[in-house]
């Protein structure tokens, strides 16, 4: 990246790039966690960043979903910036193209889309310890040299397909629903869609009456609450709009709301799972009421406790196995050949199309963070992880990685919607940066001594969660990783965790000036 290319961008005078440093702050992903961090840092005076992001536009999930039937399933009232409401959603539950022009609106207004970098996927980023800089390299070849280093990159991020063998012989179409074709026509075709979670759930209804057939590969059945579609009219908006604090209210209501559910559940199960109970025959009840078939009906009952797996909402998704063209089949995968999927009955169900809604890489040794991280004495993050298992201060640092925060890290979330551990995250961001300029430091590190302690509390308080008190051996959920650590939730309320951002102590940290 040279010189000229950089002023022309960002407008600096020459004089203004020849320094230690390309940028005070490097940001990896220019998803909601990315935006989230660039709007703080911005709005607390620290503008001087980088925003490098691997795809062609700002949005991470809602640039690179767009599989048909995406919508938002948090209700879109807490799925959004606290300050930046939207009085215009159209419903509760918003497509995926409304929150797509929802981040495009917060980019422009903040004035983030000057920082952004498009086409720049990060191959790795190592510390510099002599010169107490992140040096930060492009899979492009540029190189981008940074005081401090946020990873932005989320979780759901690199595509899972199936291990199964003869896929790779399969002379159909091919398509994982996190990077769908809208130019391939699925009118007439015999599909076998593979995965029923989150968002087999949306896509499976809205093309089973394009297709010839539809072969629905069941491994895990999820729990699946009705969903109530609540369209916004225009008087809702204008109210929103219009009247101060409605919106806020509402906001607030949801919150709460969803956010009991989930914490009761997930969190203080061993007190709580009685709501679980409860949730679960309200879901078999929806499952009844909605299939014909008795079989089916039992085949799409989980066997594990409401909530080991992440459950959503849905009451177009089960009417679809009443279709003539449409099944559901349960019996594993054995293989795949040119034209057909084999189950290990020794059935063949011929098919045309093989879309894969198979999930995401997550907590999976190279997915969290997505490019290689190297700290101090050539430590590898991932080696750490694999040795010591996931952790990190308050899910945002890790010692021996000085000046690196995460937005997604081990155990940083605890509320339903992401937007609340953006929050937590970013700000927690914001209070060591600016601690270090009152200190006139340029080195921060968390100790050793705080991140075991954050640690060993962390742990203490699994034993409540529905991960160690619920039934969750037959759920082959995401929440666990390969250590049987669940270190996606973290065991606290979501509003102890805001405090918690807010009012740590400092003394926590390592300050010097390098």
């Amino acid at each position: 990246m040279t010189e000229a290319a950089l002023s022309h961008v960002f407008d600096y005078p020459p004089q203004r790039i020849k320094r230690e440093v390309d940028f005070e702050t490097v940001i990896i992903g220019a998803g909601l966690s990315g935006i989230g961090a660039a709007i703080r840092l911005i709005r607390e005076g620290l503008g001087d960043f980088v925003i490098l992001e691997k795809g062609i536009d700002a949005g991470g999930t809602w640039q690179d979903n767009t599989y048909p039937g995406l919508t938002v399933d948090i209700p879109s009232l807490s799925y959004s910036f606290s300050f930046e409401q939207n009085p215009f959603w159209s419903s509760l539950y918003a497509p995926g193209p409304e929150m797509k022009a929802y981040v495009d609106h917060c980019v422009t207004k903040y004035g983030v889309r000057p920082h952004m970098r498009y086409n720049m996927e990060v191959a790795d980023a190592t510390y510099d310890e002599q010169r107490n800089v992140w040096v930060t390299r492009t899979k492009s070849g540029a190189t981008f040299t940074s005081r401090y280093l946020v990873s932005a990159t989320g979780f759901l991020t690199i595509p899972k397909l199936p291990v199964i063998e003869g896929i790779e012989k399969f002379k159909g179409k091919v398509m994982h629903t996190g990077r769908w074709d809208h130019s391939y026509d699925l009118t007439g075709k015999r599909v076998g869609f593979i995965g029923t979670g989150a968002t087999g759930i949306q896509a499976v209804p809205e093309i089973a009456d394009k297709v010839k057939s539809i072969d629905v590969y069941q491994r895990t059945a999820i729990w699946l609450l009705p969903k109530k579609e609540m369209p916004f009219s225009p008087r809702w908006q204008a109210a929103f709009a219009k009247v101060p604090g409605l919106q806020r209210l509402a906001r607030l209501v949801v919150i709460f709301f969803t956010d009991i559910i989930m914490i009761n559940l997930l969190v203080f199960n061993k007190y709580f799972g009685f709501v679980g109970k409860k949730l679960e025959r309200i879901c078999v009840n929806h499952i009844r009421n909605q299939v014909k078939d008795p079989a089916t009906q039992e085949a799409l009952i989980p066997t594990y406790d409401f909530g080991c797996k992440r459950p959503s909402f849905t009451s177009k998704f089960y009417p679809v196995f009443n279709r003539e063209n449409a099944s559901l089949v349960t019996n594993p995968i054995d293989r795949i050949t040119e034209n057909a999927i084999v189950t290990k009955d020794g059935t063949v169900r011929e098919i045309d199309t093989l879309i894969c809604a198979t999930g995401f890489e997550v907590f999976q040794k190279g997915s969290v963070p997505t490019y290689k991280l190297v700290g101090k004495n050539g430590l590898d993050i991932s080696d750490f992880w694999e040795e010591n298992r996931y952790q990190a201060f308050e899910g945002s640092t890790v010692p021996n990685f000085p000046n690196f925060f995460m937005m997604f890290g081990p155990y940083s979330v605890c509320t339903a919607s992401w937007f609340g551990m953006i929050d937590t995250q970013s700000k927690h961001l914001v209070r060591c940066l600016k601690a270090a300029k009152k200190r006139h430091a340029n080195y921060i590190e968390i100790k050793k001594s705080a991140n075991d302690a954050n640690f060993q509390k962390v742990q203490s308080r699994t034993k409540l969660t529905i991960f160690k008190a619920g039934n969750c051996a037959t759920s082959n959920s995401y929440y666990f990783d390969r250590h049987g650590d669940s270190p996606t939730i973290r065991p606290t309320l979501g509003f102890v965790h805001w405090l918690t951002s807010r009012f740590f102590s400092m003394n926590n940290y390592i300050f010097d000036s390098k």
